[in-house]
């Protein structure tokens, strides 16, 4: 290939030095055509999402044809050897021991064979792949969200596309108008945007991936001079895309990991969040909507540990905190200016014809008292056009507010938002409604949503932190008076001094929680009130806190009802329910519960935790809202959002749902306008309607009624998973026959992979690698291990379909795992087991998988794993082949590099070639499967 340099190979037995086996066009006569054959699943998929997956593979080949034409050659090869083995592996033809006939043994020859710069290479080939498959599967959501919009007539009552018009409706008939708007004013949907390093793609990527997305939505309607414009750009972007190298050449810095929010804020969620909320009001308006006030509460509330989260990320200081802060609020009010600009030219209505109310002329007039310069400007723009003088102020003064300017600047967004509602009124009462309830309410809502924060900040630290911190403090004196304090002591100190900072600059609103990982006891959270009483020399200065206990491990949650009844005991808290009208936060972790226990055990754990936090709170007069720290990954609590909404516990939801969002579900989430409108939407509906009397009966019923089944499977999975992790040696077992050191290198996010409290086993390991890792092995394991065995000790198939189709828990649980084995492969997984050289682990982890697999085929009635979700299954078998691909490769690379490495054969340069590429496939195959963070 052009540019090879003079590397080694891969080899079955490891690593050559010869130079006689290289692909060649010849050998590529397998492709049969322009594309390469396809497997016969492919033809199954919708035609739109077919013609824009064709495109995209088309424009790829020829780019790499225009690279190398080896390169396509080697491309189009292993991609058919891919899709054969696929095609064998799905309709269970491989019967045939002859190994020539087996496809994937095929491409795992031609991969053994290749340079390892030619591997790099490939591997990039198929991670550009994935990434335009996601895309095209993206447009195809879209424009089947249009084509249902298209379908929906007006005189509907409600709007089938809008969940949030349909559950609405469906309060008011089992609740009655009143009782139902009494619950859409409650309404919160709280997204908490973290920085966990699970999101594969660089940001230089990201940018490129965005370009293409619009080209590709807008190829099908052009025609003409038009068409080839866009396929010429199309062109241009792919190529740069495969040229780009997947992997970033450092790790962000915390304060460069905001930039994630700053871009899906500027793209999406600016405007996206007011269209939100008026297609609710649209329909519920109906003829009305934008010229009375609106219905429709602004219950979306964004929240961040980005430039907060210090649970063992070191690079996360107190400084860091401030700066990521100010970079939040001076964007947000920058957007607000700009809002508040072009709103306010357009409000051209002269005082003849829309007169300023009274309010409006002493707000000018305070305005003129303010700044003359400000006011004799807007004037000289907008003579006899008060409303209009008046906004371009406003904008003015959100300009010195990120100036700082104290004379001009507004301290408050809460003083802003009065100001815009003084011009709406004065609008609607000179008749001028739609000015009134048109732009101008967006512009409200869009203030009311992010403030002058954006974000909530929230900061989050580790309880043993704390108490190592006070420990010291005890021991050296506040000021070091007895001998200096640890440099970790200070930074304890100087996190809540940035924490009061923030909130004096920002508001209370921008950062007041302070979440406490690993809370075993109410001594953690004395400790964090304790601390930050300490930071501050003057009792005034010392800011307002709600400290939020995090329950993750299983004798956590467990234990989480005794330490709340403790919790609620400390002065502090009890000042805290006093003034918010005894508003609580307890947060739940989904993910190192299931590390810890297993993702069955973890399950019910929770759902268990759930329903006894909820009754302490009923009992205590708490207003409680429950924090789920999930992840996008099946073994994270993660799966659609909406049904996991659906399937809490009665009294658990309250109109308010938390999570937190991070790696790529980010992006996939509210990447797109239309997709994100969608998303929010749907868990909004959602969070309304788990409080409808129908879902809180189903859910506290079922419950009820499978309690004997959970209790025995809860058991028998939770042995099996204690037993795999017990198995001598299988902590470096699992480090062997997964990328784990490997992920841990990626440029993906400023957190180490592991927490670097001295704990030297699973312990300390962070549940995103553990996770990770798994889905990169192809095994998924800390999804589903261990529900098999307990499925095959109860072994009552009725009882467990007929609790599938009954209760919304279960049924989600098992569509989740459902989801999570369609991505596995027992052929790729043993290839990865194969590295440990462990019978006995590679054993159990197949047979798990084995047993699984059958049972919840049995339970959900497939042949394969989403049989019955047409689309989704078929675009997962679609892809597989192209994943399996990058997965050889991968596994290919760790045997070289393991085997070598531990013989010492290796230069350094050329560990670096073989981690390069591994570090390629982990981002071709992160974006191939999704949602494995």
């Amino acid at each position: 290939m052009a540019g090879r340099p003079n590397n080694r190979e891969f080899s079955k037995g490891g690593l050559m030095t010869t130079n006689d086996q290289q692909i060649t066009p010849a050998d590529a006569t397998i492709v049969t055509s322009g594309l390469g054959t396809k497997g016969p699943e492919e033809r199954d998929l919708p035609e739109s999402l077919k013609y824009d997956m064709d495109l995209c593979l088309r424009i790829l080949r020829d780019v790499l044809g225009e690279f190398d034409p080896e390169l396509l050659a080697t491309f189009d090869t292993v991609r058919n050897y891919a899709v054969e083995a696929s095609a064998e592996h799905f309709e269970g033809v491989l019967s045939d021991p002859d190994p020539s006939h087996d496809g994937l043994a095929k491409a795992v020859e031609t991969i053994d064979n290749m340079h390892l710069h030619d591997a790099q290479l490939l591997a990039r080939a198929f991670a550009t792949y994935f990434h335009l498959a996601n895309l095209s599967e993206e447009n195809y959501r879209v424009s089947v969200l249009h084509q249902r919009e298209n379908e929906v007539s007006g005189d509907q009552a409600v709007d089938p596309v809008n969940e949030m018009t349909c559950a609405y409706h469906q309060l008011i008939n089992e609740m009655g108008p009143a009782k139902a708007k009494e619950l859409l004013d409650k309404l919160e949907f709280h997204p908490v945007f973290t920085a966990h390093p699970t999101e594969a793609r660089r940001k230089a990527v990201e940018g490129k991936i965005r370009r293409i997305a619009e080209l590709l939505e807008a190829h099908r309607t052009l025609g003409g001079s038009d068409r080839k414009e866009n396929c010429r750009r199309l062109y241009n972007e792919i190529d740069a895309l495969f040229r780009t190298s997947p992997i970033a050449l450092k790790k962000p810095t915390p304060v460069e990991e905001a930039d994630t929010i700053l871009d899906i804020f500027d793209n999406t969620l600016f405007h996206t969040i007011p269209a939100v909320y008026r297609r609710f009001d649209d329909w519920v308006l109906g003829d009305k909507a934008g010229l009375v006030e609106p219905v429709c509460p602004a219950f979306f509330h964004p929240g961040s540990w980005i430039g907060s989260d210090r649970d063992g990320n070191p690079n996360v200081t107190a400084k860091v905190s401030r700066q990521v802060a100010r970079k939040f609020s001076d964007h947000v009010i920058t957007a607000l200016e700009e809002a508040t600009r072009t709103v306010g030219r357009n409000l051209t209505m002269e005082s003849e014809t829309t007169p300023p109310s009274a309010e409006l002329k002493n707000l000018w007039n305070h305005q003129k008292e303010m700044s003359e310069r400000l006011t004799d400007k807007a004037a000289l723009i907008s003579t006899k056009e008060m409303h209009r003088a008046v906004m371009l102020v406003m904008a003015d003064r959100l300009h010195y507010t990120v100036a700082r300017d104290a004379d001009l600047m507004y301290h408050t967004c809460d003083d802003f938002i009065a100001d815009l509602k003084v011009v709406q009124r004065s609008l609607a009462e000179a008749g001028a409604k739609r000015s009134a309830y048109g732009p101008l309410q967006d512009l409200i809502w869009q203030a009311e949503t992010f403030g002058f924060h954006m974000v909530e900040m929230e900061f989050r630290q580790h309880s043993v932190v704390h108490s190592r911190a006070l420990e010291d403090i005890r021991e050296h004196g506040l000021h070091g008076e007895r001998g200096p304090l640890q440099p970790m002591t200070h930074e304890v100190l100087d996190t809540f001094r940035a924490l009061g900072s923030i909130q004096k600059r920002n508001g209370i609103k921008a950062a007041r929680r302070y979440i406490i990982s690993f809370t075993k006891s109410a001594q953690n959270v004395r400790d964090v009130y304790e601390l930050n009483r300490l930071a501050f020399a003057h009792p005034e200065d010392v800011p307002t806190i709600d400290v939020i206990p995090l329950f993750e491990q299983l004798e956590d949650l467990e234990n989480s009802v005794d330490v709340l009844e403790e919790i609620v005991k400390i002065p502090e808290v009890q000042a805290r329910l006093k003034a918010t009208g005894g508003k609580m936060e307890v947060m739940l972790g989904y993910s190192d519960s299931s590390k810890d226990a297993g993702p069955t055990t973890a399950t019910l754990a929770l759902h268990s935790a759930e329903q006894r936090i909820v009754a302490w709170a009923e009992k205590h007069d708490i207003d409680l809202t429950l924090f789920h720290g999930r992840g996008g990954a099946v073994g994270r609590g993660g799966g659609p959002a909406n049904r996991a909404v659906l399937a809490q516990p009665k009294g658990s939801v309250n109109c308010r749902f938390k999570l937190t969002e991070q790696g790529e579900v980010i992006f996939a989430r509210y990447g797109n306008p239309v997709l994100a409108v969608r998303h929010i939407e749907s868990v909004a509906a959602a969070t309304l309607l788990q409080s409808a009397p129908s879902v809180e009966k189903t859910n506290t019923e079922m419950t009820a009624k499978y309690a004997d089944m959970t209790a025995k499977l809860d058991e028998a999975a939770h042995n099996r998973f204690l037993d795999l992790l017990n198995t001598p040696d299988f902590a470096p077992w699992f480090s062997t026959v997964t990328p784990l050191t490997e992920v841990g290198l990626l440029p993906i996010g400023s957190r180490p992979a592991k927490r670097g409290l001295g704990a030297k086993s699973l312990d300390d390991l962070r549940t995103i690698p553990w996770v990770f890792s798994w889905a990169q092995a192809r095994i998924n394991l800390a999804a589903w291990y261990g529900l098999g065995t307990a499925c095959e000790q109860f072994g009552d198939l009725e009882t467990l379909r007929q609790a599938y189709e009954e209760w919304p828990l279960f049924s989600t649980f098992i569509d989740n795992i459902e989801m999570s084995l369609a991505k596995t492969d027992e052929r790729i997984a043993k290839m990865y087991l194969a590295l440990g050289d462990d019978e006995e682990l590679s054993k159990k982890v197949l047979d798990e998988m084995e047993l699984t697999t059958k049972w919840v085929l049995r339970i959900v009635g497939d042949q394969w794993p989403l049989q019955h979700r047409h689309v989704l299954g078929q675009a997962i078998r679609v892809r597989s082949p192209y994943v399996d691909a990058l997965s050889v490769t991968q596994v290919l690379a760790l045997r070289s590099l393991r085997k070598k490495v531990d013989k010492e054969e290796l230069s350094q340069s050329q560990q670096a070639g073989f981690i390069y590429l591994i570090l390629c496939t982990v981002s071709g195959v992160a974006a191939g499967l999704q949602n494995t963070g």
